[in-house]
């Protein structure tokens, strides 16, 4: 355990986006030692592939209320916690468009009837002409929409390769391709004042209760293509996003798949994001694929974010496809039990 006068130590289990976000917020008061079990350049994980979309309110449709307040909450508490890294990050809230085509002007106001208000923000509908003030370049392709001023994103990847350099020159302890054991209120039998368990679906061997959501995104180098927010299409299967990232780069998605099956991404689902990509703007054409991936988002069967605490050992998961929605706010609760 700690010496006296020198810092609480504490392990952090797990290195995806939790577990950047808990060592982020701890690395000024305590000595942090992280476990994580892949690679230091692994790009497998859920926050990695993600589209860091920070979507409160169209992710109003398939979640609670007091869910979606949180996300309000996170939203602006990301650029405090980005002003922690040692280099930029981009972060934008400019708002998110929806569009669809004629043919499905159904689901469109099948989405816009289930969007819940969220205090002041409230969904806008849009006609051509105001489409094309938004995003310029789609003016010419649809007619009827609804803007969502409230909503942002950020780039995952600068995020992942900033919160890493930044707490190596914090002196934070790193343990790569380790499998991490947490038992007796230790770490591999090394103990440590608090443990903070951030594994996600990684902890399904001592959380069976745990499930995991397929989603499949393909990043796409499209310098033809100029879109200034995420775009989310309506389809008829499901939703299409398109989150812009700097230097022409795309993430494509599609919300969420019940499944946990971890393969690589299908066939039929490339062809199905790539074509919608290509109906919103034909400049993804000549566009290059960069990845195709698919991953598992961890969640428990209400969806919700989970907190345990037994003795020194926090474990928070289940942030299903909300992370970088909630990261933040979930993150200071959990903290808030003992470290902060």
């Amino acid at each position: 355990m700690t010496e006296y006068g020198a810092k609480p130590s504490v392990a952090i289990v797990g290195f995806g986006l939790v577990g950047r976000v808990v060592a982020l917020e701890l690395m000024a008061q305590y000595q942090l030692t992280i476990f994580e079990k892949d690679p230091q350049d692994a790009q497998t994980g859920a926050g990695t592939l993600a589209a860091a979309m920070l979507a409160p309110l169209a992710e109003s449709v398939i979640c609670d209320q007091a869910l979606a307040e949180q996300g309000l909450k996170s939203i602006a508490m990301w650029p405090n916690l980005l002003a922690k890294l040692d280099s930029q990050v981009f972060f934008q809230q400019q708002g998110s468009l929806i569009v669809a085509h004629q043919q499905d002007r159904g689901d469109l106001q099948s989405f816009q009837q289930r969007l819940k208000p969220l205090k002041q923000h409230r969904a806008e509908s849009v006609n051509q002409i105001e489409i094309a003030k938004l995003e310029p370049e789609l003016g010419n392709k649809f007619s009827q929409g609804l803007f969502l001023p409230c909503e942002g994103q950020l780039d995952n990847h600068a995020f992942f390769t900033s919160s890493y350099d930044t707490l190596v020159a914090r002196g934070v302890q790193f343990h790569f391709a380790h499998e991490a054991k947490i038992e007796a209120g230790k770490v591999n039998n090394q103990a440590f004042d608090w443990i903070i368990d951030c594994r996600g679906f990684g902890a399904k061997q001592d959380k069976p209760e745990l499930r995991g959501v397929r989603g499949e995104v393909a990043r796409i180098y499209a310098p033809e293509v100029k879109l200034q927010r995420p775009v989310r299409l309506m389809h008829p299967r499901y939703p299409i996003y398109i989150a812009p990232k700097p230097d022409h780069q795309f993430v494509i998605g599609a919300t969420e798949i019940e499944s946990q099956d971890a393969a690589d991404i299908t066939v039929r689902s490339t062809l199905e994001l790539l074509s919608a990509a290509y109906t919103v703007h034909s400049g993804f054409a000549e566009g290059r694929v960069m990845s195709l991936n698919a991953g598992l988002r961890p969640a428990f069967v209400d969806n919700h974010p989970h907190i345990d605490i037994q003795d020194n050992v926090i474990s928070i998961n289940g942030l299903y496809r909300h992370g970088y929605l909630l990261a933040p706010v979930v993150v200071q609760q959990a903290l808030s039990k003992g470290l902060l």
